[in-house]
């Protein structure tokens, strides 16, 4: 369907208007796909962002490391570690080498649920498997060529 049928809007003022709706659509889109996903582990999007930050470090990290690291650089990343650590996801240290900063890892049974999730990796590449790898390829550079220009 194109964002004219999807949106019930037939004119746009111009190709960039109609670019830059489509990928707020579109991004909408696909977090809904995802969130969905995600239900069933009572987890969200952010949640699940941090984790894989976390896995990925494999060493403790401060809070502000993970904002930077982040998808969603508006989110409230404190906020989003303490319902990880209410979850058991994961566990705040104090500082080694910082007392005055926190150090947040992820635990076990953070570490088993992302193993869960994994296994559908494949779903979450269905999301966009109607691209063959060079129209994925050119969508990313177009993506990342429009961040580049503000």
């Amino acid at each position: 369907m194109s964002i004219e049928e999807d949106i019930n809007q037939r004119k746009f003022r111009n190709e960039y208007q109609k670019a830059s709706i489509n990928i707020i659509y579109t991004f909408n889109w696909m977090n809904e796909k995802m969130r969905s996903l995600f239900e069933e582990y009572e987890l969200t999007s952010q949640q699940f962002n941090i984790l894989r930050i976390l896995r990925g470090a494999g060493q403790p990290i401060s809070t502000l490391q993970i904002r930077q690291r982040m998808l969603d650089k508006m989110s409230d990343t404190s906020r989003i570690v303490d319902r990880l650590i209410v979850k058991g996801l994961a566990k705040k240290n104090i500082c080694k080498t910082d007392k005055r900063l926190v150090d947040v890892t992820i635990t076990d049974k953070g570490k088993k649920l992302l193993i869960k999730l994994d296994e559908h990796q494949d779903d979450m590449d269905k999301v966009i498997g109607n691209l063959s790898e060079e129209e994925a390829t050119q969508l990313n550079f177009l993506l990342d060529k429009i961040r580049k220009a503000s």
